[in-house]
Protein backbone atom coordinates (compact mmCIF):
# COMPACT_ATOMS: atom_id res chain seq x y z
CA UNK A 1 0.00 0.00 0.00
CA UNK A 2 0.89 3.66 -1.17
CA UNK A 3 2.37 5.81 1.87
CA UNK A 4 1.12 9.66 0.64
CA UNK A 5 3.13 11.36 3.26
CA UNK A 6 6.10 8.86 2.79
CA UNK A 7 5.78 9.94 -0.60
CA UNK A 8 5.81 13.33 0.58
CA UNK A 9 8.95 13.20 2.98
CA UNK A 10 11.02 11.44 0.41
CA UNK A 11 10.43 14.02 -1.98
CA UNK A 12 11.19 16.72 0.28
CA UNK A 13 14.50 15.69 1.63
CA UNK A 14 14.50 17.14 5.25
CA UNK A 15 17.46 18.06 6.92
CA UNK A 16 18.22 19.68 10.04
CA UNK A 17 22.15 21.57 9.36
CA UNK A 18 21.41 24.88 11.17
CA UNK A 19 20.12 24.49 15.32
CA UNK A 20 21.14 26.96 18.25
CA UNK A 21 21.03 26.70 21.86
CA UNK A 22 18.73 29.61 23.32
CA UNK A 23 17.05 30.53 27.23
CA UNK A 24 15.27 33.31 28.20
CA UNK A 25 14.89 34.81 31.52
CA UNK A 26 12.70 37.91 33.18
CA UNK A 27 10.97 39.87 30.76
CA UNK A 28 11.90 38.72 26.95
CA UNK A 29 10.26 38.94 23.61
CA UNK A 30 11.81 37.61 20.29
CA UNK A 31 10.37 38.92 16.48
CA UNK A 32 11.63 36.58 13.80
CA UNK A 33 11.08 37.09 10.09
CA UNK A 34 12.17 33.78 8.35
CA UNK A 35 11.11 34.61 5.18
CA UNK A 36 9.85 31.62 3.71
CA UNK A 37 12.42 29.17 5.76
CA UNK A 38 10.92 26.29 7.74
CA UNK A 39 11.74 26.23 11.43
CA UNK A 40 11.46 24.35 14.41
CA UNK A 41 11.93 24.32 17.78
CA UNK A 42 11.95 22.07 20.64
CA UNK A 43 11.19 23.18 24.41
CA UNK A 44 14.03 21.62 27.00
CA UNK A 45 12.78 22.96 29.78
CA UNK A 46 10.43 25.89 30.81
CA UNK A 47 7.72 27.28 29.32
CA UNK A 48 7.04 30.58 26.91
CA UNK A 49 4.84 31.96 24.57
CA UNK A 50 4.39 31.47 20.30
CA UNK A 51 2.74 33.64 18.64
CA UNK A 52 2.75 33.03 14.94
CA UNK A 53 1.04 34.99 12.08
CA UNK A 54 -3.08 34.20 11.50
CA UNK A 55 -2.86 31.95 14.33
CA UNK A 56 -4.25 32.41 18.42
CA UNK A 57 -0.61 32.48 20.32
CA UNK A 58 -0.03 29.21 22.11
CA UNK A 59 1.90 28.04 25.19
CA UNK A 60 4.79 25.70 24.76
CA UNK A 61 5.57 23.56 27.65
CA UNK A 62 8.91 21.38 27.86
CA UNK A 63 8.76 18.47 25.91
CA UNK A 64 6.37 20.45 22.90
CA UNK A 65 8.16 20.81 19.28
CA UNK A 66 7.34 22.97 16.91
CA UNK A 67 7.84 23.22 13.36
CA UNK A 68 6.60 26.03 10.68
CA UNK A 69 7.06 24.76 7.25
CA UNK A 70 6.99 28.24 5.82
CA UNK A 71 7.86 30.88 8.68
CA UNK A 72 7.47 34.25 8.11
CA UNK A 73 6.40 36.71 10.59
CA UNK A 74 6.58 35.00 14.77
CA UNK A 75 7.17 36.17 17.91
CA UNK A 76 8.39 34.11 21.19
CA UNK A 77 8.31 35.69 24.37
CA UNK A 78 7.64 35.06 28.46
CA UNK A 79 4.65 34.22 29.04
CA UNK A 80 3.31 37.23 30.13
CA UNK A 81 5.70 39.65 27.88
CA UNK A 82 3.58 42.70 29.05
CA UNK A 83 5.32 46.11 27.62
CA UNK A 84 8.25 43.97 26.46
CA UNK A 85 10.15 45.42 23.40
CA UNK A 86 10.80 42.78 20.49
CA UNK A 87 14.37 42.40 19.73
CA UNK A 88 16.08 41.03 16.72
CA UNK A 89 17.61 37.92 17.22
CA UNK A 90 20.88 38.86 15.62
CA UNK A 91 21.77 41.11 18.40
CA UNK A 92 20.87 38.50 21.21
CA UNK A 93 23.85 38.23 23.94
CA UNK A 94 25.77 34.62 23.92
CA UNK A 95 26.59 32.98 27.51
CA UNK A 96 28.23 29.96 27.95
CA UNK A 97 27.32 28.51 24.30
CA UNK A 98 23.75 29.51 24.34
CA UNK A 99 21.89 32.57 23.38
CA UNK A 100 20.26 34.46 26.14
CA UNK A 101 16.54 36.88 25.89
CA UNK A 102 15.81 38.91 28.51
CA UNK A 103 17.56 38.86 31.77
CA UNK A 104 21.45 38.23 31.30
CA UNK A 105 22.24 36.70 35.07
CA UNK A 106 20.60 34.03 36.88
CA UNK A 107 19.53 30.45 35.63
CA UNK A 108 16.78 31.02 32.60
CA UNK A 109 13.52 30.31 32.71
CA UNK A 110 12.79 28.24 29.58
CA UNK A 111 15.97 26.87 27.19
CA UNK A 112 14.90 25.87 23.72
CA UNK A 113 16.27 24.38 20.92
CA UNK A 114 15.76 26.29 17.96
CA UNK A 115 16.69 26.34 14.33
CA UNK A 116 15.69 26.49 10.98
CA UNK A 117 15.84 23.39 8.31
CA UNK A 118 15.75 22.79 4.83
CA UNK A 119 14.16 21.08 2.33
CA UNK A 120 16.59 19.02 -0.52
CA UNK A 121 13.79 19.17 -2.70
CA UNK A 122 13.31 22.09 -5.48
CA UNK A 123 9.70 21.85 -5.20
CA UNK A 124 9.85 22.55 -1.47
CA UNK A 125 7.56 25.42 -1.89
CA UNK A 126 4.53 23.15 -3.70
CA UNK A 127 5.22 20.24 -1.52
CA UNK A 128 5.21 22.62 1.75
CA UNK A 129 2.18 24.25 0.36
CA UNK A 130 0.32 20.32 1.52
CA UNK A 131 1.37 20.83 4.70
CA UNK A 132 -0.32 22.65 8.07
CA UNK A 133 0.97 26.17 8.38
CA UNK A 134 1.67 25.08 12.28
CA UNK A 135 2.59 21.53 13.60
CA UNK A 136 2.96 22.20 17.56
CA UNK A 137 3.28 18.38 18.78
CA UNK A 138 2.55 17.52 22.73
CA UNK A 139 2.09 14.33 24.49
CA UNK A 140 3.90 11.99 22.27
CA UNK A 141 5.40 9.15 23.89
CA UNK A 142 7.90 8.86 20.77
CA UNK A 143 8.51 12.79 20.38
CA UNK A 144 8.77 12.94 24.30
CA UNK A 145 11.77 10.01 23.92
CA UNK A 146 13.67 11.91 21.12
CA UNK A 147 13.03 15.50 22.43
CA UNK A 148 14.91 14.45 25.83
CA UNK A 149 17.88 12.80 23.29
CA UNK A 150 17.99 16.22 22.08
CA UNK A 151 17.88 17.65 24.99
CA UNK A 152 20.40 15.89 26.26
CA UNK A 153 22.81 15.89 23.85
CA UNK A 154 22.52 19.63 24.11
CA UNK A 155 23.96 19.54 26.99
CA UNK A 156 26.42 17.38 26.84
CA UNK A 157 29.81 18.12 25.25
CA UNK A 158 30.39 14.48 23.78
CA UNK A 159 32.51 13.76 20.79
CA UNK A 160 30.85 14.66 17.09
CA UNK A 161 28.04 16.02 19.38
CA UNK A 162 26.99 18.41 16.15
CA UNK A 163 26.32 15.20 13.99
CA UNK A 164 24.10 13.35 16.25
CA UNK A 165 22.11 16.65 17.18
CA UNK A 166 21.67 17.10 12.84
CA UNK A 167 20.50 13.52 12.55
CA UNK A 168 18.46 13.40 15.52
CA UNK A 169 16.73 16.64 14.22
CA UNK A 170 16.35 15.17 11.22
CA UNK A 171 14.64 12.03 12.75
CA UNK A 172 12.36 14.76 15.13
CA UNK A 173 11.45 16.48 11.96
CA UNK A 174 9.98 13.35 10.33
CA UNK A 175 8.53 11.76 13.44
CA UNK A 176 6.71 15.16 13.38
CA UNK A 177 5.20 15.38 10.46
CA UNK A 178 3.83 11.65 10.61
CA UNK A 179 2.10 12.23 14.49
CA UNK A 180 0.09 15.51 13.83
CA UNK A 181 -3.53 14.27 13.91
CA UNK A 182 -6.60 16.12 15.42
CA UNK A 183 -8.88 19.39 14.99
CA UNK A 184 -6.09 21.91 15.86
CA UNK A 185 -3.71 21.19 12.84
CA UNK A 186 -4.18 23.83 10.46
CA UNK A 187 -5.39 22.65 7.31
CA UNK A 188 -3.11 20.33 4.95
CA UNK A 189 -2.24 16.71 3.75
CA UNK A 190 -0.93 15.46 7.26
CA UNK A 191 -4.94 16.78 8.25
CA UNK A 192 -6.64 15.30 5.54
CA UNK A 193 -4.67 12.07 6.32
CA UNK A 194 -5.91 12.22 10.06
CA UNK A 195 -9.29 11.98 8.52
CA UNK A 196 -10.53 8.39 8.46
CA UNK A 197 -12.75 8.78 5.26
CA UNK A 198 -10.07 11.53 3.75
CA UNK A 199 -7.52 9.31 3.45
CA UNK A 200 -8.59 6.44 1.77
CA UNK A 201 -9.50 9.13 -1.33
CA UNK A 202 -6.23 10.54 -0.75
CA UNK A 203 -4.28 6.81 -0.83
CA UNK A 204 -6.60 5.94 -4.00
CA UNK A 205 -4.36 8.92 -5.67
CA UNK A 206 -1.13 8.26 -4.92
CA UNK A 207 -1.63 4.44 -5.63
CA UNK A 208 -2.89 5.01 -8.91
CA UNK A 209 -1.81 8.25 -10.28
CA UNK A 210 -2.35 7.96 -13.92
CA UNK A 211 -6.26 7.06 -13.26
CA UNK A 212 -8.49 9.57 -15.00
CA UNK A 213 -9.93 10.77 -11.31
CA UNK A 214 -12.95 12.31 -10.72
CA UNK A 215 -14.50 14.21 -7.77
CA UNK A 216 -17.63 11.27 -8.06
CA UNK A 217 -15.40 8.62 -7.86
CA UNK A 218 -12.88 10.14 -5.24
CA UNK A 219 -15.98 10.35 -2.84
CA UNK A 220 -16.91 6.91 -3.41
CA UNK A 221 -13.36 5.71 -2.26
CA UNK A 222 -14.02 7.94 1.01
CA UNK A 223 -17.91 6.78 1.52
CA UNK A 224 -19.21 10.26 1.52
CA UNK A 225 -21.40 12.06 -1.02
CA UNK A 226 -19.97 14.14 -3.57
CA UNK A 227 -20.44 17.58 -1.48
CA UNK A 228 -19.78 16.22 1.53
CA UNK A 229 -16.53 14.76 -0.07
CA UNK A 230 -15.47 17.85 -1.64
CA UNK A 231 -16.51 19.83 1.04
CA UNK A 232 -14.31 18.46 3.70
CA UNK A 233 -11.69 17.46 1.55
CA UNK A 234 -11.23 21.53 0.83
CA UNK A 235 -11.58 22.32 4.79
CA UNK A 236 -8.91 19.73 5.71
CA UNK A 237 -6.89 19.54 2.97
CA UNK A 238 -6.66 23.62 2.15
CA UNK A 239 -7.64 23.46 -1.60
CA UNK A 240 -10.00 21.26 -3.67
CA UNK A 241 -9.27 17.73 -4.33
CA UNK A 242 -8.36 18.18 -7.90
CA UNK A 243 -6.05 20.46 -7.02
CA UNK A 244 -4.50 18.42 -4.69
CA UNK A 245 -4.24 15.57 -7.69
CA UNK A 246 -2.84 18.25 -9.70
CA UNK A 247 -0.27 19.91 -7.28
CA UNK A 248 1.16 16.06 -6.85
CA UNK A 249 1.32 14.74 -10.63
CA UNK A 250 3.51 17.78 -11.28
CA UNK A 251 5.58 17.25 -8.13
CA UNK A 252 5.95 13.55 -9.72
CA UNK A 253 6.66 14.71 -13.19
CA UNK A 254 9.63 17.59 -11.90
CA UNK A 255 11.37 14.78 -10.02
CA UNK A 256 11.27 12.64 -13.62
CA UNK A 257 12.01 15.60 -15.73
CA UNK A 258 15.47 15.98 -13.52
CA UNK A 259 16.46 12.40 -14.25
CA UNK A 260 16.48 13.44 -17.72
CA UNK A 261 16.87 9.35 -18.84
CA UNK A 262 12.61 9.66 -19.24
CA UNK A 263 11.24 11.19 -22.39
CA UNK A 264 8.07 13.46 -21.85
CA UNK A 265 5.56 10.95 -23.31
CA UNK A 266 6.41 8.34 -20.77
CA UNK A 267 6.42 11.18 -17.90
CA UNK A 268 2.99 12.13 -19.38
CA UNK A 269 1.56 8.13 -19.05
CA UNK A 270 3.19 8.35 -15.71
CA UNK A 271 1.08 11.11 -14.10
CA UNK A 272 -2.01 10.05 -15.61
CA UNK A 273 -2.22 11.89 -19.14
CA UNK A 274 -3.35 10.21 -22.47
CA UNK A 275 -0.56 11.93 -24.52
CA UNK A 276 2.70 13.86 -24.39
CA UNK A 277 0.83 17.33 -25.56
CA UNK A 278 -1.61 17.40 -23.22
CA UNK A 279 0.63 16.76 -20.56
CA UNK A 280 2.70 19.70 -21.74
CA UNK A 281 -0.07 21.92 -21.87
CA UNK A 282 -0.97 21.66 -18.54
CA UNK A 283 3.04 21.26 -17.11
CA UNK A 284 3.36 24.58 -18.88
CA UNK A 285 0.33 25.80 -17.09
CA UNK A 286 1.16 24.87 -14.04
CA UNK A 287 5.12 25.45 -13.73
CA UNK A 288 5.47 28.36 -16.22
CA UNK A 289 7.82 26.56 -18.73
CA UNK A 290 7.62 23.71 -20.58
CA UNK A 291 8.64 20.10 -19.94
CA UNK A 292 11.55 20.40 -22.27
CA UNK A 293 12.49 23.87 -21.26
CA UNK A 294 12.39 22.64 -17.69
CA UNK A 295 14.66 19.80 -17.94
CA UNK A 296 17.16 21.85 -19.63
CA UNK A 297 16.81 24.70 -16.98
CA UNK A 298 17.68 22.02 -14.05
CA UNK A 299 20.79 20.43 -15.86
CA UNK A 300 22.30 24.61 -16.46
CA UNK A 301 21.61 25.17 -12.35
CA UNK A 302 23.58 21.85 -11.96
Amino acid sequence: MIDPLEEIVTLLRPAAPFSKLASGAGQWSVQRAEFGRPFFCVLLEGSCLLAVDDHAPVTLREGDFVLIPSAHNFTMSNLDPGGADAIDPSIASKLDGEIRHGRQDGPPDVRLRVGYCVFGSPDAALLVSLLPQLIHIRDDLRLSALTQLVSDESRARRPARDVIMQRLLEVLLIEALRSVSGTEVSPGLLRGLADERLTLAIRAMHESPTKRWTVPELARQAGLSRSAFFDRFQRLVGMAPMEYLLAWRMAQAKTMLRQRDIGVGEIAGRVGYGSASAFSVAFTRHVGLPPSQFAQQEIDQR
